[in-house]
């Protein structure tokens, strides 16, 4: 399924993403305002976040800001957060 996917903040707000449209973008397109936003590009670490259910896909991080073993604890920067399906994502 290609979306709309719902992505719920675990203890906040709840949007919808397309699977071609960052979440970090869908909440600021949505209104909502529970994850940081910052450079927008990958590499300042303000959008990071833990996806604690859900499948998704990412697009280039700075290691900086998330390692490999973070990606494998399921963090990630919003900006670069694509979901395949509804998420559960925890602000970091």
């Amino acid at each position: 399924m290609n979306g709309p996917h719902r992505i719920r903040i675990f203890g906040g707000g709840e949007f919808t993403c397309g699977e071609d449209e960052p979440v970090l973008l869908a909440m600021e397109r949505c209104g909502a305002g529970d994850i940081g936003v910052g450079c927008r590009g990958g590499g300042c670490g303000i959008c990071r976040v833990r996806v604690l259910e859900g499948n998704y896909t990412t697009g280039k991080m700075s290691t900086a800001k998330v390692s490999e073993s973070d990606r494998e604890a399921g963090f990630a920067l919003a900006c670069r957060l694509f979901p395949t399906g509804d998420l559960v994502i925890a602000v970091e």
